[in-house]
């Protein structure tokens, strides 16, 4: 029976080597149009650059020292006007309310208070007619065009910050905007608590977005390397030991091809690509994990490299042979036949003759038939 074993085994083998899937087919996606529209992907292509390697923290907004003023009358008396409103911009030297004296006078003295400087109204104390004391803070106005950025650091990392130093601010009230931050100064004591220590972060603000109690957070850049390889946290799948991404197919249109990548280093937004991509690869970064679900896509890779190329292929993808073009003609009313079918009715007709071949060549099958 050995001749009909080692028959069989490769009965078995001729049938797994057929109906194996093409290895570029099996790693790769192919979408049509309204596919990528879906899954809304966007692409970014592969340079070096620089790469930051990151402290992470959690902070808030803050009033700039010296941004804030409070209005007080240096006299006592009553407000005849009030000029400011609540939220409302004033310029530097603006009236902002006239005050009445209690002296005796016809009519009385009046001071009229002006901003101390350019800002917001933050605060209005006084209506018209209140009784006021030097004593009192009447108003108070504060400078937004700058803001302190307070992140609350884990000490561990305190040593590592230096004045100076760059951060990018996210701050999810504001639709997650990154605003670029210089460190002025590390707070002189640690928090026993947290286990923090206070960084102050100098923030440009033109447009008034930030506003004072906003949370923050930090993305403290404690040092920089050239010529890095790198993708967005998003593009990369796969578990932490099989790590993919997706690439664009540099033939295909809308395929996108699924390659092992080795990691490195790793901040709040990129993560370092070791190995696995070449220049100018374009890599999936919005999208991937979706496309990561799409199985084999929306279209064959017969279909995709037909209607890139402009003429027909073969199922695995190949280039049709001239020997091959004259079968399908002579065979056209085969056509649309099953590739999988095919194969099965080869290997049920070659299993039937290796049993023949077998039972002829067995002598003891020969004695029992005699």
């Amino acid at each position: 029976m050995k001749p009909f074993t080692l028959s069989l085994c490769l009965v078995v083998a001729l049938i797994a080597t057929a109906q194996e899937p093409d290895s570029r087919q099996a790693n790769m996606v192919m979408l049509d149009e309204s596919g990528v529209r879906n899954l809304q992907l966007k692409t970014e292509v592969n340079e070096p650059g620089e790469f930051h390697e990151t402290v992470f923290a959690l902070g808030r907004i803050d009033v700039y020292p010296g941004n804030r003023a409070v209005i007080s009358s240096r006299i006592a008396g009553s407000a005849k006007e009030v000029f400011v409103i609540h939220d409302h911009p004033v310029r530097q030297g603006d009236p902002t309310m006239v005050i009445e004296s209690r002296q005796v006078g016809d009519p009385p003295p009046r001071v009229t208070l002006t901003a101390p400087l350019s800002g917001l109204v933050s605060e209005v104390s006084v209506v018209p007619g209140q009784p006021v004391t030097p004593d009192d803070s009447l108003a108070e106005i504060i400078d937004l065009s700058k803001v302190y950025a307070l992140a609350r650091v884990p000490e561990q990392f305190a040593g590592r910050l230096r004045s100076g130093q760059s951060a990018l601010l996210t701050v999810t009230a504001v639709n997650g905007q990154v605003f670029p931050a210089k460190l002025e100064h590390l707070g002189v004591l640690a928090d026993p608590v947290s286990g923090t220590v206070e960084a102050a972060f100098r923030v440009d603000n033109p447009e008034l977005k930030l506003r004072p109690g906003m949370r923050a957070e930090f993305s403290i850049i404690v040092a920089k390397r050239d010529d890095v390889v790198s993708v967005p946290r998003e593009a990369l799948q796969g578990t932490p030991a099989q790590r993919f991404v997706y690439i664009k197919d540099y033939d295909l249109p809308n395929a996108f091809v699924k390659t092992p990548v080795v990691t490195g280093q790793a901040n709040d937004r990129r993560i370092e690509i070791v190995s696995g991509l070449l220049p100018f690869d374009e890599v999936v970064t919005r999208g991937a994990y979706s496309l990561a679900f799409a199985g084999g896509g929306t279209l064959s890779l017969k279909e995709a490299l037909d209607a890139a190329h402009g003429h027909e292929h073969n199922e695995d993808g190949s280039e049709i042979t001239p020997t091959q073009r004259r079968e399908q003609q002579k065979e056209s009313h085969h056509s649309h036949t099953d590739p999988s079918r095919f194969w099965q009715i080869v290997s049920g007709v070659l299993f039937v003759a290796l049993l023949v071949v077998a039972f002829v060549k067995n002598p003891t099958a020969k004695r029992a038939q005699d």
